[in-house]
């Protein structure tokens, strides 16, 4: 009996999820799509592997958790694969702060559940959407089982001085420090830079992780070294809604003078800043790249202003640039990004090259370029499902 784990993405405004076999050495996909419990009537959409439409539903009358649309996952899985006889062995859930007890992929029981809600603080725009399905499907199939994969995971050896705040030594010891988040996606994508240029691993190599969400990490033999996001999720680069790195004193400036509260601070830093602050427009980059206004236009420069000058920070932590990376929805998907980041690092050798970058190729650094550039499609989901597979291999009892 082929057995399958069904991996859920949790987003700020939707879910993605996908279906994999995980019998043989590497999980193959059987379906994907979308749980979007935010529109008017939230909707299930389920596609194949190759982007074909295979179901969508939407319902009426919601529950509060969003119970009804794992229902509706757990019986289309049934309906549609039920006749394979597939094991559905567990449920994959990726899971944004991790803190300092995680390191790797674990089973979920109470007690962590209650260790990552205790984290809510230190990711409040991501960690209760991360957990939330957890009790959802705990709910509806209470012995099937479930994983958390820790997107700080990746980063948990980052040491001092990388790892460590310019504050008392005692806030360090309580666990005040700089985490790294994107650590599934960017996992995937030094695997997958490995089988592509394995002369590349022991490099000094940057990935950038650009999107609605956006970090770097300094990268040497597969391993993460430094990174742009810190204690939270809200430091480093310039984001969709949220500010990336900013002078502290801005804060103290919001709460002593414009009499802001903690809450209208952080509401702020997490929902109206970034892209989405600067432009005044929309925290969507095509919609900015497209628009006309110079307000839009600003935010495109500041965004890749600071991407600029964070790869050339984690440069200096690796000693030099031998390889960048680009991934995530903008990285992936926006050549006037990458084109516009590689000029502001024209100083650090690295060139495009103008056609291949046009056509999204896997290689886009020119013939002269000091630093090897790629564009590399990150896939979070098959991440997942590596961990849930790896973690059940080593299950004596697995759940049914």
């Amino acid at each position: 009996m082929p057995d399958t784990v069904l991996v859920l993405n949790s987003g700020s405004s939707s879910i993605k999820f996908g279906l994999f076999e995980i019998s043989a050495v590497e999980p193959s996909l059987l379906c994907k799509g979308l749980l979007d419990e935010h529109e008017a009537k939230p909707r299930l959409v389920v596609k194949s592997p190759a982007g074909e439409d295979l179901f969508e539903t939407r319902t009426e009358a919601p529950d509060a958790d969003g119970g009804h649309l794992f229902a509706d996952v757990l019986a289309f899985i049934e309906d549609r694969f039920g006749e394979h006889h597939l094991h559905l062995r567990a449920v994959g859930h990726r899971i944004v702060h991790g803190g300092p007890d995680y390191s790797g992929p674990v089973a979920l029981t109470d007690d962590v559940v209650a260790k990552l809600e205790a984290l809510t603080p230190l990711a409040p725009l991501h960690q209760p959407r991360c957990l939330a399905p957890i009790r959802a499907l705990a709910a509806i199939r209470p012995a099937l089982r479930q994983i958390a994969c820790l997107d700080t995971a990746f980063h948990h050896g980052l040491a001092p001085p990388a790892s460590r705040f310019a504050i008392p030594r005692r806030y360090e010891e309580r666990g005040v420090r700089r985490y790294g988040f994107h650590g599934l996606s960017f996992e995937y994508v030094a695997g997958r830079l490995a089988e592509i240029a394995p002369e590349l691993v022991a490099k000094r190599t940057v990935i950038a992780h650009l999107g609605n969400g956006a970090s770097l990490c300094a990268l040497r033999n597969g391993r993460s070294v430094d990174t742009t996001m810190g204690l939270t999720p809200l430091d480093g680069l310039v984001m969709g809604t949220r500010c990336g790195t900013i002078d502290p004193g801005v804060l103290l400036y919001l709460q002593q003078h414009e009499k802001m509260s903690i809450e209208d601070v952080q509401h702020l830093l997490y929902h109206q800043s970034g892209l989405f602050g600067v432009s005044g427009i929309s925290a969507d980059m095509r919609t900015l790249l497209a628009s006309g206004e110079i307000a839009a236009r600003d935010a495109v420069d500041l965004f890749t202003l600071r991407a600029a000058q964070q790869v050339a920070m984690m440069a200096t932590t690796l000693g030099g640039l031998d390889c960048l990376v680009f991934t995530g929805g903008i990285g992936e998907h926006a050549k006037e990004i990458r084109s516009a980041i590689g000029e502001r690092l024209g100083w650090l050798g690295v060139r495009i090259d103008a056609a291949a970058n046009e056509e999204a190729r896997e290689r886009i650094s020119a013939g002269d370029s000091a630093a090897e550039v790629f564009v590399i499609p990150t896939n979070e989901e098959l991440a997942i499902a590596r961990h849930c597979a790896a973690v059940l291999r080593t299950m004596r009892n697995p759940a049914n």
